[in-house]
């Protein structure tokens, strides 16, 4: 929340209403499925697009993980803009090696529990019905299911430009 406050503080009224809106669409999305309990994988808002940006086989993670693309829709409130759901289930133990994400990026925990590590920050382990905000750029140490037995599940929402590759893997 830190870093949102300090995001909103120094920026412009413009930058403001755009983060505003990113967050409330991103809102309205965790809502919705929150709602409905469950998310399909074949839900009609599918973009062609999502699959290139969101690959579902990573070999950058461990064995067994899944990266399933919900929805992708434009943001006609936000030009150039363009909010992405998807599943992400690590396997027992799975996990992904340091990243970082094009927008902003908030986690929803569905299932188990994911151990996860913002740079400068603490490492800390969400449970279902928990969720985590990434700031634009920040980069993500540790992202992983705390658990060796149970698999975990999140939904994350992204928010960035039209077409940004949303994961870029560092070395």
């Amino acid at each position: 929340m830190h870093a949102l406050a300090i995001t909103m503080f120094g920026a412009s009224d413009a930058a403001r209403t755009q983060l505003l809106a990113a967050l409330g669409a991103t809102t309205g999305v965790l809502l919705t499925i929150a709602a409905a309990g469950t998310v399909s994988p074949m839900m009609s808002g599918v973009s062609p697009v999502t699959a290139p940006i969101c690959a579902v086989s990573n070999p950058a993670a461990s064995q067994g993980d899944t990266v399933i693309p919900v929805a992708s829709y434009p943001l006609p409130n936000v030009l150039g803009k363009r909010v992405t759901v998807v599943r992400v289930i690590y396997a027992p133990g799975g996990f992904s090696r340091p990243h970082r994400h094009a927008g902003s990026v908030t986690a929803y925990i569905v299932k188990g529990e994911i151990r996860s590590q913002l740079a400068g920050e603490p490492v800390r382990d969400y449970k279902p019905g928990e969720s985590f905000f990434e700031p634009p750029g920040s980069v993500h140490q540790v992202s992983a299911n705390a658990s060796q037995t149970e698999p975990a599940e999140l939904i994350a929402v992204f928010v960035a430009d039209e077409g940004a590759q949303l994961t870029t893997y560092l070395d």
